[in-house]
């Protein structure tokens, strides 16, 4: 009987392992190094950053962005009106945040299915242009949350997912304000899509 209970909680566990194996995200970055942009952000009078928005033709968690969209705000929003202060040269930069994959779990679904709902992940870029089109810069942001360490903490590294994308793209920002010098994506070697 012991053997036999042996034998079950470790073909339980296997499978198991088995089943997480396809919850890790499928969401990849492109890089783990973000270029310069072609300009420092200084050289604008003004600076404009647009509400958050998923990519054309993507549809994706709306609850995702808007936790995006207040941790941009509340990284940004003192530097935003330092800078904008300064006298205007008739140059203004628009940064436009654009989700391109999400994969957000949270909620119920979270709670009742614990790991097992996954893994979390989220692939952002800031087209970032002059008031022409003019693209000064494309980066990207990448960041996840495991399914063990998601689902044993019920959510809470999921919503610290996009809080942390968010300081990437904020850092990133403010980096670049005096010096054009690129900032790091948050993705590691694992995260990078082979080319």
């Amino acid at each position: 009987m012991r053997v036999m209970n042996g034998m079950l909680i470790s073909a339980g566990f296997l499978i198991s392992l088995i089943l997480l194996q396809g919850c890790a995200t499928s969401i990849k970055a492109s890089t783990v190094q973000n270029p310069s942009p072609k300009e420092a952000f200084s050289a604008f009078g003004r600076i404009e950053i647009r509400p958050v928005k998923f990519k054309p033709g993507y549809s994706g968690d709306h609850a995702g962005l808007a936790k995006i969209e207040e941790n941009l705000k509340k990284n940004l929003t003192p530097s935003l009106d330092a800078w904008n202060k300064r006298p205007n040269n008739n140059r203004t930069l628009v940064i436009e945040p654009i989700v391109d994959e999400m994969q957000f779990k949270h909620g119920a679904k979270r709670i009742l299915l614990g790991p097992f709902a996954g893994s979390s992940g989220i692939l952002m870029r800031l087209k970032i242009a002059d008031s022409s089109g003019s693209v000064v810069a494309t980066p990207e942001f990448f960041q996840r949350a495991g399914a063990f360490s998601a689902g044993f903490l019920m959510g809470v590294h999921d919503n610290l997912m996009l809080t942390r994308v968010a300081t990437l793209a904020s850092s990133y920002i403010t980096a670049n304000f005096d010096k054009a010098q690129g900032g790091p994506t948050g993705a590691d070697d694992e995260a990078v899509s082979p080319r």
